[in-house]
């Protein structure tokens, strides 16, 4: 595991090194379910999912990392060099910055506050590192959904941007501002 986080209502969340291969059948459950359209990979077959999530770990400024709950299977997510993956030339990349991106899991029956704990455990594992000190964001600009969680856990929008699959809202969120927003239920 690379980081263990305990929420006070639902319990351990971790993550892992993702295996493109070993973990190709079950990302491809997720990336292809209707609530995961903005992941854009809606009609990727498995194969195709395991190439990406190939090219993913080979790169130099990019991985992927598979999140469980309660050690199960739970979410997914991405961490990434702005300054060289992602947002070249449509940010001003600053040392430290680190962009993410991450996924939760389709659910039969979801439980209220789980997003919130994902999001909050990425991102209390990016500012684990002490080199980290931005993490920046590019969701769907229609991605409303996203937003608000982003919010929810400090990050300012910088403004929109044309990304060549989408339009995006670039956002960043600084270490104060998280620990700011989640009021110190994250150690700093």
């Amino acid at each position: 595991m690379v980081h263990r986080r305990v929420d006070d209502r639902l319990g351990e969340f971790a993550l892992r090194t993702l295996d493109p291969d070993g973990d190709a059948a079950l990302l491809h459950r997720w990336v292809t379910h209707p609530k995961a359209a903005f992941w854009l990979m809606q009609d990727a077959d498995v194969a195709q999912v395991a190439d990406e999530y190939r090219r993913i770990a080979a790169h130099p400024h990019h991985d992927a990392f598979l999140g469980l709950h309660e050690g199960r299977p739970a979410f997914l997510a991405e961490r990434y060099d702005p300054a060289h993956v992602e947002l070249v030339g449509l940010h001003d990349a600053a040392d430290g910055d680190v962009g993410m991106h991450f996924l939760c899991a389709p659910a039969d029956e979801p439980v209220h506050g789980f997003t919130l704990a994902v999001i909050t455990t990425v991102m209390a594992w990016l500012f684990a590192d002490p080199a980290t000190r931005r993490v920046v964001v590019e969701p769907d600009v229609h991605n409303t959904a996203v937003h608000a969680l982003n919010a929810a856990v400090g990050f300012t929008v910088v403004g929109p941007i044309r990304k060549p699959e989408k339009d995006a809202l670039l956002s960043v969120c600084t270490r104060d501002q998280f620990h700011a927003a989640t009021r110190g239920d994250v150690p700093a």
